[in-house]
């Protein structure tokens, strides 16, 4: 297991056992522990009660302690063993009552009877506990203690922003949330990755493009991002990507932005196809996280989303069972390389033109076999086919799609074109 791999799951690890919502300790304590990592990683906050388009930022929410207890003071939900017991946002509480009285508060899951589920209340006041259904069950008729130390009060919001320049002011945009519990793969995946992808792009030299990496809390985040960036990203991103559930190793899975057809989208379907042909295709109408305002009227960023296990598709999902046993550090690693090789494709993705007329002699080049049989145009074909469509109309990735070869092959070879001046980067040329 390679050192990327191996440090991505133990920051997982890490940050688990962290309660994090839309805003509080946990989210701060997960966006300080990433600056760590990434010393120019800016934490901003935004007071409550600030208008972010048709929303409004919410008080912010602390939470101390909250638990069950029966009438012999035995604790049977406790928040401090697991943070997914409590409803996320839940108000104080400290009151006696009786099972039925109680149980018009508690939340599980027939269907899984062993799984805690996630629950949240984030814009109306209520408090609530979630426990298995197994729990649910097992509790006798009586009184019971329901202590919730919660305050909800005028606070702020916190998010997370790193920007790594590259040569051009033109940019690629990365997103993920820093706003759920102990959940691995729907949680803490897509910042873990986020993070290893930041401290990749930081170490390369030459970017072609600058990076906008933003953690946020999920939906509420993205919309006070854009309200506060949307003439700046409407006008210079030109890619980006939703990182979210990319930590296990079930399968690979696409999520389209709302045209379908941007750079983000191209690039993530023609690494995905060579990475594993069976990937998962959705279509937007399947959308559930963050692209849902990237992508929305009048907004309409270029974002699209690579996943593992896609979000409410895996049985695990929003519940206890999206553990650290659900998440691996091979799982996470193939997540990390597949968004990498994304990256790489937008960053090399140019137009080239052929500088000389009819094909190019090769063989004086050393490109080409001096001596010709059966099997040397195998061993140029790719290249061959690479420079018949250097004409300027077409880009890099649109010729691999033509030769149907990985963009990653063809990239040494316009190099290596470039170098004999055979081919040159041009501005796209407009068919006649």
């Amino acid at each position: 297991m390679n050192s990327s791999s191996t440090k991505m799951y133990q920051w997982i690890k890490d940050l688990f056992p962290l309660c994090r919502s839309i805003t509080g300790e946990g989210v701060r304590d997960t966006l300080k522990y990433f600056r760590k990592i990434l010393p120019d990683l800016i934490i901003h906050e935004v007071p409550s009660g600030t208008q972010v388009f048709d929303w409004v930022v919410p008080d912010e929410w602390t939470i101390r302690d909250a638990y069950i207890e029966d009438e012999s003071g035995k604790k049977i939900v406790d928040f401090q063993k697991n943070n997914l017991h409590l409803m996320g946002y839940s108000e104080p509480i400290n009151e006696w009552m009786n099972l039925e009285q109680l149980n018009e508060f508690l939340y599980s899951i027939p269907e899984q009877p062993e799984a805690i589920p996630y629950i949240t209340s984030y814009y109306k006041r209520r408090w609530g506990f979630c426990l298995s259904y197994e729990q649910h069950l097992a509790l006798k008729k009586g009184n019971y203690h329901v202590v919730i130390d919660s305050e909800i009060k005028a606070g702020v919001m916190n998010y997370g922003e790193i920007i790594i320049p590259g040569k051009s002011s033109k940019e690629v945009f990365l997103s993920t949330y820093v706003c759920h519990p102990s959940m691995a793969n729907n949680e803490l995946s897509g910042p873990v990755v986020t993070t290893a992808l930041a401290h990749w792009l930081s170490s390369l030299k030459d970017l072609e493009y600058s990076y906008r990496i933003i953690y946020i809390p999920e939906t509420i985040g993205s919309i006070l991002y854009l309200s506060k960036n949307f003439d700046h990203l409407k006008k210079n991103v030109i890619a980006g990507f939703n990182i979210t559930c990319i930590g296990d190793e079930r399968c690979y899975s696409y999520l389209p932005s709302r045209d379908g057809d941007t750079l983000s989208d191209r690039a993530s379907k023609h690494v995905l196809k060579h990475l594993d042909p069976n990937f998962l295709s959705y279509k937007w109408t399947d959308r559930g996280s963050d692209e849902r305002q990237y992508c929305a009227p009048g907004i309409d960023l270029p974002i699209a989303t690579i996943m593992r296990s896609k979000y409410g598709e895996y049985p695990e999902y929003h519940t206890s069972l999206d553990n650290l046993n659900l998440v691996s550090a091979k799982g996470l690693e193939g997540g990390l390389q597949a968004i990498k090789s994304a990256i790489s494709v937008i960053e090399k993705n140019k137009f080239y033109i052929a500088t000389i007329l009819c094909e190019p002699q090769l063989g004086r080049r050393g490109l080409y076999p001096t001596i010709s049989t059966k099997n040397t145009r195998k061993q140029v074909e790719t290249m061959m086919n690479t420079l018949t469509y250097c004409d300027g109309t077409i880009s890099l990735l649109e010729i691999a799609e033509i030769i149907d070869k990985p963009f990653w092959e063809l990239v040494p070879i316009i190099e290596k074109l470039i170098d004999f001046n055979l081919v040159s980067e041009c501005d796209p040329v407009i068919k006649k």
